[in-house]
């Protein structure tokens, strides 16, 4: 996405190990909230992070299912909570969306950006507008996979 050196960040939760199943609770057959992650390696440059959660394998393609930025350099993320400014998600809220495939099994993708830069955008917007407004301010990026099926 930019041309800033990128280094990698390690992702991990408390709830699941990357690649196993994710807990009913964070899903929409259970509470529905998001679960805890810890963020490692962070460049000592970054002044915010981005946070994106989706589904490559939904029928209509790429489907967000969290978007959050503007959140501080932190090394954990609580579970069930909003550390930084919520976007509009492909539900149509603004809020955290746990995986609910229609069929099958599901990957979902808790993906962290480490910026050098806030990106000051209102609430409700839209991945887009971040995609754009997070160009060539990336230099830290990382990603922790977890399955869900109904």
């Amino acid at each position: 996405m930019g041309t800033n050196v990128c280094e990698t960040l390690q992702i991990s939760s408390p709830s699941f190990s990357a690649g196993d199943n994710i807990p009913k609770k964070h899903t929409c057959d259970g509470e529905d909230i998001n679960p805890a992650l810890e963020i490692g390696d962070l460049p000592e440059e970054t002044k915010s992070l981005v946070l994106i959660v989706n589904d490559p394998d939904a029928p209509n393609g790429n489907w967000v299912h969290w978007l959050v930025w503007d959140v501080p350099p932190i090394h954990f993320i609580q579970e069930n909570s909003s550390p930084g400014t919520v976007g509009m998600n492909d539900f149509g809220y603004i809020n955290y969306a746990g995986p609910c495939p229609s069929l099958g099994t599901h990957r979902y993708f808790f993906r962290v950006y480490a910026l050098d830069i806030d990106l000051n955008l209102s609430s409700g917007s839209n991945k887009e507008q971040v995609y754009l407004q997070m160009e060539n301010h990336i230099i830290g990026t990382g990603q922790l996979m977890g399955l869900y099926s109904h």
